[in-house]
């Protein structure tokens, strides 16, 4: 793209908040501008599948990472001088509620990057052109979007700002076999958000039972994990654990009637390829900004605990409440909700938060 316009998209923690970036990189490609994604090593797999990005740069922020290693400055130096070497126009730091944008600036500004906008309620000096003010509790999706509209980006008209991901082969080197099933995601890089183990296995003989398949999935690190939610001589559970490439975990999600798992990445990785989903969802973060974004989901956890906000990692309240509250029962009567199953006629509990069916049609304008 010879003379485009070279833009900056920072989004430095994970996967999931990568995929909830693009609809804001979509707006800026629109454009015509070229769109180069920093990320940490997890996000970059998704952002690379981001329609708009034409180049990620990969770099740990220790002041985003969630597993962060000290502050290096050989590091910073090698980070500068790679961003100082791509001569970008512009730069959006994305950040959510809870993370500051400022530490980032500050060596963007090292780079000679001659714009940075950012959403800050700190004084940032001049480390920041385009100070946005906070747009309050919305999604992230909108979030990103009210930033980039700040500087004139706007989704182009059909554009519905649903999350997407460029697919990079089909399914069929998957062993998937033609039968419906659901996807029954056990694991999460913050414990905090999802179901104890034991209620997963429960859960697996429920659909079972039901008479679908089930498609049990993790990472190389929940290889044990997706083993034992699997385990036993059940010939419709099919375990996926240490998928090897983000594509896999795409191809199983996207060829499934549903998806059961927590606040985490393939949520998003399900409303990207619109693959309905069951979202044990708890209050550690709101869900009106993490929630799975224009894709059918239902919502299950108790919101109303007094603890909800606490962005705990590990939840410090015994019995983990606002999601033990939530039983098996629970689980399979959202997914009669959302048509997956058979409707028994049951109706789901005041305890949990609906959200089945999809979001708001249009976007709000969120930029004056």
């Amino acid at each position: 793209m010879t003379g485009a316009r070279r833009v900056l998209v920072v989004r430095a923690d994970s996967l999931g908040d990568v995929l909830l970036a693009g609809p804001a990189v979509r707006a800026i490609a629109t454009s015509g501008a070229s769109v180069t994604m920093l990320c940490s090593p997890v996000g970059a797999a998704a952002a690379r599948r981001l329609p708009g990005v034409d180049d990620v740069a990969v770099h740990r922020l220790p002041w985003i990472d969630a597993d962060p290693e000290p502050v290096a400055r050989d590091a910073m130096d090698r980070l500068v001088d790679d961003l100082a070497a791509r001569d970008f126009d512009e730069a959006f730091v994305l950040t959510s509620f809870h993370q500051s944008a400022l530490p980032t600036a500050l060596l963007l500004r090292m780079a000679h990057v001659p714009v940075i906008a950012a959403v800050s309620e700190d004084y940032p000096g001049s480390l920041l052109d385009v100070r946005h003010p906070d747009p309050g509790d919305v999604h992230e999706v909108e979030r990103a979007l009210s930033l980039v509209g700040s500087r004139g980006y706007r989704l182009p008209p059909g554009d519905d700002g649903a999350l997407r991901m460029r697919r990079r082969r089909t399914r069929t080197e998957l062993d998937l076999g033609g039968d419906p099933y659901v996807v029954v995601h056990p694991g999460c890089s913050v414990p905090a958000r999802t179901w104890a183990p034991d209620r997963f296995v429960a859960l697996v003989d429920a659909l079972v039972a039901r008479g679908y398949d089930v498609a049990v999935t993790g990472s190389e690190r929940e290889r044990s994990l997706v083993g034992r939610v699997a385990a036993g001589p059940r010939p419709h559970v099919r375990p996926f654990g240490g998928l090897p490439e983000l594509d896999d975990l795409v191809d199983v999600v996207a060829g499934a009637a549903a998806i059961v798992v927590g606040n985490t990445g393939p949520a998003h990785v399900a409303a990207a390829v619109g693959t309905p989903v069951v979202s044990l969802f708890a209050p550690t973060v709101p869900a009106a900004r993490w929630r799975p974004w224009r894709v059918p989901h239902v919502l299950l956890g108790d919101q109303t605990v007094a603890c909800a906000g606490c962005r705990a990692r590990v939840c410090p309240v015994a019995g983990h409440p606002c999601l033990s509250r939530v039983s098996v029962d629970d689980v399979v009567r959202a997914l009669e909700e959302l048509g997956v199953l058979p409707s028994r006629g049951t109706e789901l509990p005041e305890v949990v938060l609906r959200e089945a069916g999809l979001p708001e049609a249009a976007l709000p304008e969120l930029v004056p």
